[in-house]
């Protein structure tokens, strides 16, 4: 099927792959991750955005470039003042999550470590979740979730995208 300007159509209509279906779709397993992360900070007796901050701390760790997180990307990321993060930083050591380290060539360099005993808890926590993953993704062959991946990346980059437009405007 083809658009008005003669390109592929890429599911704008409401159909099963359509902009409405996907905003639904999306809209619910949001919800649904959301309701296991509260669940997690109640638990852990954090505030949802010391686990926001737990999980940028992870991964920075498993990132690309593999550099551990700083308070300063830290605050840019979750769009924080500096005594906001400061004030999660202390929480989230308070209640051994992370550990701050002075970098070894620069001592005013702070990197934020999530504390491998941490790291247990909110794998032992979130297994569930991992096993209900693992369970979709075997309903699909590698070509499947090659597209898959595509999309998540593709989505994530334009919320990127769109958080830094925000940010500027």
């Amino acid at each position: 099927m083809r658009t008005a300007d003669g390109g592929p159509d890429r599911g704008t209509s409401d159909g099963p792959t359509g902009l409405q279906s996907f905003a639904v779709l999306l809209r619910r397993m949001t919800s649904e991750l959301n309701r296991i992360t509260h669940e997690f900070a109640q638990a852990q007796g954090l505030h949802p955005t010391d686990v926001q901050a737990l999980i940028a701390i992870l991964d920075a760790e498993h990132g690309e470039d593999g550099s551990a997180m700083t308070p300063g990307r830290l605050r840019e990321q979750l769009d924080l003042t500096s005594g906001a993060v400061t004030a999660c930083l202390d929480r989230l050591e308070r209640a051994g999550h992370v550990h701050r380290v002075r970098d070894g060539g620069d001592r005013r360099v702070v990197r934020l470590h999530y504390a491998p005993a941490a790291k247990s808890v909110a794998r032992d926590f979130f297994r569930p979740l991992a096993t209900a993953t693992e369970a979709a993704r075997r309903q699909f062959d590698e070509d499947e979730l090659h597209v898959v991946v595509r999309f998540l990346e593709a989505q994530n980059d334009q919320l990127t995208q769109l958080r830094d437009r925000e940010r500027t405007t």
